[in-house]
Parts: C-alpha cells; sequence; structure tokens
C-alpha cells in the first residue's frame, strides 16, 4: 500500500531523513518512535505530498507523492501535529466545509459527518464552535476530518495529544480497529500506545532507520544480553563489610559480586525484601553469557558458588522502552 525506497530529505545543510526504506501492507498499523528531530513528521509530510524529497521514492497506492500530490492527497486522512481549524465555526460547519473540499457528493455530506462524530465521540459538539472547545476535543474535531471521506490511508502525527486517559483508551481502540480496514500510519513519543495499537515499528534517530519491524522481532536481532530478576537469600544478610551491603560467602557484598560476574556492575539493583532476602535485578552481557551455556544454570551456579539461595528467578522480556534507549541513547 505504501513503499518508500532510499528517501532523502533536506533543509539546507541539514540531513532531516537519511536513505530511508520501509513499505506498509494494507489493514496494518505502523508506528514511528524517536526523539524530537529524528524525522518522523518530515516523512509523513512527504507521503501526505506537502513536502517533495530531496532524493528517493514514495509511492502511495502506487501513486508518486511527486508525480501526482494531489491523487495521493484525495486518498490519504492526514492528522497534523496541529491540526487547522477554523475556530470561528461550529463542529459540524468545519466538517461541512472539508467535505465540500474534499468533493463528497452532496448527498452523501450528512451522513459522513454523522459516522465522523460517531466514531470520534463528538456528537454532542457538533454545534459547539471549535474555540469552545477542549484541547482533547479539539484533537477529537482534527481526527474526525482525517476520516470524514473514508480514506484508505490514514497518516497520524501525534493523534492522542492533548487526550485525557479515558479519550487515549477510546482513541486507541479507535485506531486499532480501523487499521484492520484500512493502512494506518502513526507517530507517537508514548511507548505504550505503538505497543498498543501498532502491528509493525519503525524507530528512527537522526533521520535514519534505527530498527524496524514488529517489538518481538527487532527485540530479537538485539544483541548484547538479557535481564534477570533474582530473589536472592543470604545466611550472612545484610551489613557486609562492602558498604554495608547484601552479603555473600566471604563477605563481599553481592553488587560487587555481581559486577564482576555480569561485566555491567551499573545495571545492578538490589532491594531488600527482609533482613535476609533480596530482590536483585540485572542485565547480564553476552560477553558473561559465553557462547552455547544455559544462562539460568550459569546463573544458579553462580550463586551457589557465593552462598547465597535463589527463591526465584525470571528473565525480563526486552520491552519496547529497552530497545527505544539502547536504539537512540535517549530516554523516552
Amino acid at each position: 500500500m505504501i513503499s518508500v525506497s532510499n528517501l532523502h530529505k533536506k533543509y539546507g545543510a541539514v540531513d532531516a531523513v537519511r536513505d530511508v526504506s520501509f513499505t506498509v501492507d494494507k489493514d496494518s498499523v505502523l508506528g514511528f518512535l524517536g526523539p524530537n528531530g529524528a524525522g518522523k513528521t518530515t516523512i509523513m509530510k512527504i507521503l501526505t505530498g506537502y513536502h517533495f524529497p530531496s532524493a528517493g521514492t514514495a509511492l502511495v497506492d502506487g501513486i508518486s507523492v511527486t508525480e501526482d500530490p494531489v491523487a495521493v492527497k484525495s486518498i490519504i486522512g492526514y492528522l497534523p501535529e496541529s491540526v487547522p481549524l477554523y475556530s470561528d465555526l461550529t463542529v459540524e460547519e468545519y466538517l461541512r466545509f472539508i467535505a465540500r473540499a474534499r468533493l463528497i457528493p452532496r448527498a452523501s455530506i450528512k451522513g459522513r459527518i454523522d459516522t465522523a462524530l460517531e466514531l470520534c465521540a463528538l456528537g454532542d459538539k457538533r454545534g459547539k464552535r471549535i474555540e469552545t472547545l477542549s484541547k482533547g476535543y479539539k484533537q477529537r474535531t482534527g481526527l474526525a476530518q482525517a476520516i470524514l471521506h473514508d480514506p484508505p490511508i490514514l497518516i497520524l502525527d501525534e493523534p492522542t495529544t492533548g487526550l485525557d486517559p479515558n479519550q487515549i483508551i477510546e482513541i486507541r481502540g479507535l485506531i486499532k480497529d480501523l487499521g484492520k480496514r484500512k493502512t494506518v500510519i502513526l507517530s507517537t513519543h508514548i511507548l505504550q500506545e505503538v505497543e498498543a495499537v501498532c502491528n509493525q515499528v519503525l524507530i528512527l534517530n537522526e533521520g535514519a532507520i534505527a530498527a524496524q519491524g514488529t517489538p518481538e522481532s527487532i527485540a530479537g536481532t538485539m544483541k548484547g544480553g538479557e535481564t534477570w530478576d533474582i530473589l536472592l537469600k543470604s545466611p550472612y544478610g545484610f551489613g557486609a563489610r562492602d558498604n554495608e551491603s547484601f552479603g555473600t560467602r566471604d563477605g563481599e557484598g553481592v553488587e560487587t559480586k555481581l559486577g564482576r560476574f555480569t561485566l555491567q556492575p551499573e545495571n545492578i539493583t538490589v532491594r531488600p525484601a527482609d533482613d535476609k532476602t533480596a530482590a536483585v535485578s540485572f542485565f547480564l552481557s553476552a560477553a558473561a553469557q559465553g557462547g552455547g551455556h544455559d544462562t539460568a544454570e550459569a546463573i544458579f551456579d553462580w550463586a551457589v558458588g557465593e552462598g547465597l539461595k535463589i527463591l526465584s528467578m525470571t528473565q525480563k522480556k526486552l520491552s519496547l522502552e529497552d530497545i527505544f534507549v539502547k536504539l537512540t541513547n535517549e530516554a523516552p
């Protein structure tokens, strides 16, 4: 449905987008993730025909965005980051204006407006002037105009900005439902939003693709180790010689011992459960795991060697937040 190949976009000397390629199939939801300035909005503006690429190609339903941008616009519903609304119009007047601009047949306009208002939960606001609406309802009005002409493709830039938690849940549900019969691209800074509604993820950093695929496939291809949570019991308890930390057989703290075992001393947390039990979370590097060895068995052998008992042990799934931080070096 959407095919992007070797896309570049320069603003003066700045490379806003660098050699980006991806495809989006019909009836799927692709989420753009990335820090500010990563190129998400620029790519969306290129796909909607508002900006032309400096190099590369972008096809929307087989139509080139550079050769026929008007045709591309006709099959896309676009919600920009800053929604252009006419504040002196009522919600219904605004949608009627958009319907005329979209060349929706006059006989179909009322039905399309009613459907958009219902989907976006705006029925009781149809006669309200837009300037009197909250930010959340203005955002809903923008989404209503994007779906008004029932386009096969939706491009949504930060669609849940300004919504309260209940509204966010409703809009996410709407987007997920629309993704069953439309191609949807959305950008967001909310990692949980991508996990909730997207079946594909594209992580951008400094204008280039850092990773793409499903969250599971991205996690599966990332190298470097795994995170574990273990509940340890120590007969030596707390008060060992190493800064009063959780003790091991020779009195040295478990943080120090784990640091040498994992090769990642900065990625260890120890939380007391009682005077002789602690919940320990740590990152076990690939180098520490070694090739062909059972990781859980290695951790068990290490604990026994230190005179500790493992009461529970869980391998933590690499979350989308972990992936984002590793790929962009920026906390979400």
